[in-house]
């Protein structure tokens, strides 16, 4: 008997040996996945607009697989909501998710003319291929709302897009050769501005360098323009408005206060920002301060009160007062529904 509840001891021992480890190693087994777990979910949050930009090569807002949605209804761009002063917006390129799970559709600007210089115009893309669906609607024109307020383009109809990749700020960007067909001077500068204005609204896009068919672009068109290296919006400052209003845009609606911003090169970088509403009477014409000016472009950033006298069809027009007779000097006329 005394043998039998010895050998009982030595197995309950032996049991709670083996059993010890056991239990240890499930509970470390446990905290790891709750530590992986917690560690995914953080991973998914997202970073803020315009924050984390890479040198590496990235597919958010770059690549070329996914045809962005470019469309938009005519007339009917993005509502313009009040808010406060701050850093002007630009599209993350970071990939957005919806609470569902979903990529979700993200808004940016193309760039087309008005007149001789560029002007922007909503569109809508799908992450992350944001740049690359960006492109493809500015190579789409302009809609039917937009020709009527003589928005055009310089860039030739059956161009097509075939790749965009970024690296270090610096965005490869392939097109068929359609792009360099025909035009002269103006119009090669023209068309090269519009994409490069396009591909740069994004934040991790600073330059741009130019393919044909697959083939590195040196020299463009007939008229020999030099892209050996690299070029940014600074590059073509001539084909950019004295006053460029980034926000809001051609057919938005905006709502009182609005918030109004872009770039400036005015003397002593003062400018105008004159608001109608639909009854043609002027609601708001605030003097604005950009950060610099008189041959150097500057940027402003404001939030403009107003009280139409009636809702609907209205136009914001930047201007700025000539030094010499004080005359108006408009820059641009972007249209606008007017809310109260």
């Amino acid at each position: 008997m005394n043998s039998r509840i010895s050998n009982r001891h030595t197995t309950r021992h032996t049991s709670d040996r083996l059993r010890r480890p056991m239990v240890l190693a499930a509970a470390a087994l446990l905290v790891s996945s709750l530590a992986t777990a917690c560690g995914g979910e953080a991973g998914t949050s997202g970073t803020s607009p315009g924050a984390g930009r890479s040198s590496t090569p990235s597919t958010d807002g770059a690549t070329g697989g996914t045809t962005g949605n470019g469309n938009t209804t005519p007339g009917q761009g993005t509502s313009t909501e009040p808010t406060a002063p701050a850093t002007p917006n630009v599209p993350a390129t970071t990939t957005p998710v919806t609470p569902g799970g979903g990529l979700r559709q993200v808004p940016t600007s193309v760039y087309f003319l008005h007149g001789e210089k560029v002007s922007p115009a909503p569109r809508t893309v799908t992450a992350p291929t944001t740049a690359a669906g960006a492109l493809r609607a500015l190579l789409a024109g302009p809609n039917r709302y937009e020709s009527r307020h003589g928005r055009t383009t310089a860039i030739p109809v059956g161009t097509t897009l075939h790749s965009v990749s970024v690296r270090n700020h610096v965005a490869t960007v392939d097109l068929s050769g359609r792009y360099d067909d025909g035009g002269g001077s103006l119009s090669m500068q023209a068309r090269l501005a519009q994409v490069v204005f396009t591909a740069t609204r994004f934040p991790a896009i600073h330059k741009v360098q130019f393919e044909l068919d697959g083939k590195p672009v040196t020299s463009f068109g007939g008229e020999g323009i030099v892209l050996n290296e690299p070029v940014s919006r600074a590059d073509f400052e001539e084909l950019a408005p004295l006053i460029l209003v980034e926000s809001p845009l051609i057919g938005d609606t905006i709502h009182t206060p609005v918030r109004v911003w872009g770039s400036a090169n005015t003397f002593e970088a003062t400018l105008r920002l004159k608001i109608t509403d639909a009854a043609g009477r002027t609601v708001a014409n605030p003097y604005v301060t950009a950060t610099s000016g008189t041959g150097t472009r500057g940027t402003f950033d404001v939030t403009i009160p107003y009280k139409p006298t009636r809702s609907g069809t209205g136009t914001l027009t930047a201007y700025w007062d000539s030094p010499e007779d004080g005359r108006a000097v408009v820059e641009d006329r972007v249209p606008l529904t007017v809310n109260r």
